[in-house]
């Protein structure tokens, strides 16, 4: 980890993002222990929001919840402020209001710069934007939603928006959570080092024979252009209108290595074009945004 930061930092690349139920928590650990002493080289973002424990509360964005994540992931970051907070999901049984009275609390208090939310579905950003503005509180600044050649369903109605009050769009899953890299063959059968074979779940939920096919598609545009099919990924998503920053997650140094030059590449028309025709704006061939697993109901007591 540490070895990757240093590589990141010497390429200009300050952004980290994490979440407090990242690898069980070892995620922020792993960070405060690598950042110690360059916190102000990086911006560094966290999420609050997904089950962190046995307790009914443990779960949400309630004020409860939100309140001791926040206490929670300053420990193990060993650092007094978090720089972008991020609601990991909407959170469909608390007040809209308490959530965002909670999180400009937060910012007043100066444990957290920004705010930010993920996987939002449009409307829930605007009305969140709408109540923030209304009551004077801090405001979301980015979203981060799953966004890729694969699945441009956030261009009909989330870009616009992005676009239009200045947010802030930090697309995850890139290349479509490997599909897009030419690792998979068979949705059957998977890499052993992959994620979908490391770890199953919705990582293996989302490798299907027509998103394997359409991303295939993508390794001889790749090749006739000098680049790897991650690199064109990840050059499109980053070159898109209202991104910021795509994020990327590499495992070992050869994987930040293969995605650095995409810092000094631009997205040219033709190849745009290509691309459009390939996987037509606005639409899907995979499904990123939900499963059984990450969007779940919670009763607060």
């Amino acid at each position: 980890c540490s070895r990757v930061l240093d590589m990141a930092a010497d390429f200009g690349l300050n952004f980290i993002d994490t979440a407090d139920v990242y690898a069980e928590s070892k995620s922020e650990e792993t960070l405060g222990h690598a950042l110690k002493g360059r916190w102000d080289k990086f911006v560094v973002a966290t999420k609050v929001y997904m089950k962190t424990g046995d307790d009914p509360n443990d779960y949400g964005a309630s004020r409860y919840h939100i309140m001791n994540g926040t206490e929670a992931s300053l420990r193990r970051l060993q650092t007094d402020h978090i720089d972008l907070y991020q609601l990991h999901r909407p959170d469909p049984s608390t007040p809209t209001e308490e959530t965002l009275r909670t999180l400009d609390d937060l910012v007043t208090q100066g444990k957290v710069r920004y705010i930010g939310c993920s996987t939002f579905p449009a409307w829930r950003v605007m009305e969140a934007l709408g109540i923030s503005e209304r009551r004077g509180w801090a405001r979301f600044v980015t979203e981060q939603p799953p966004y890729n050649l694969l699945d441009r369903r956030i261009e009909n109605e989330l870009v616009p928006l992005a676009l239009k009050y200045k947010l802030g769009l930090l697309p995850w899953s890139p290349l479509a959570m490997g599909m897009l890299t030419g690792r998979y063959a068979d949705a059957a059968r998977f890499p052993s080092d992959s994620r979908a074979g490391r770890i199953g779940a919705v990582y293996a939920d989302r490798v299907s024979p027509l998103a394997i096919e359409k991303g295939n598609a993508l390794l001889p545009l790749a090749r006739d252009r000098g680049l790897t099919p991650s690199q064109l990924a990840l050059l499109w998503c980053k070159d898109q209108p209202a991104v910021t920053a795509p994020i990327i997650g590499p495992r070992t140094e050869a994987h930040l290595d293969d995605a650095l030059p995409v810092l000094e590449m631009a997205l040219d028309a033709e190849t745009a074009a290509t691309l459009d025709a390939l996987y037509p704006p606005g639409g899907a061939f995979a499904d990123f945004h939900n499963s059984s697993g990450w969007m779940k109901m919670k009763v607060s007591v």
